[in-house]
């Protein structure tokens, strides 16, 4: 799993804060259990803006490279090889219009 980056752990904040003091402005808990509520909903809904804010296109790139390596072949292993027949005549004089 990739590391956040600066952008997403302060996006995730700033919602964390703000979310959570509005809710607490709007419902009025006053109950230890509704404050603990209001808390883990604002905490839910900055971790879930901190992991939908846009990956830089750096770290997009360097994990499409490392998807794209292949493990190499182990020893032994046989290559396939391409059989050319030699009785294939050249189509040099065909052309790709033929009526």
């Amino acid at each position: 799993m990739p590391r956040p980056t600066p952008a997403q752990l302060t996006y995730g904040s700033v919602t964390v804060v703000f979310s959570t003091l509005a809710m607490l402005l709007l419902s009025e808990a006053r109950s230890g259990i509704g404050v603990v509520v209001v808390a883990a909903a604002g905490l839910v809904l900055g971790v879930l803006v901190a992991m939908t804010v846009p990956i830089p296109l750096s770290a997009r790139a360097k994990a499409r490279t490392a998807a794209a390596v292949t493990p190499p072949s182990a020893p032994g292993t046989a290559i396939p090889r391409v059989r050319i027949h030699s009785n294939a005549e050249p189509r040099v004089s065909e052309h790709s219009l033929r009526r």
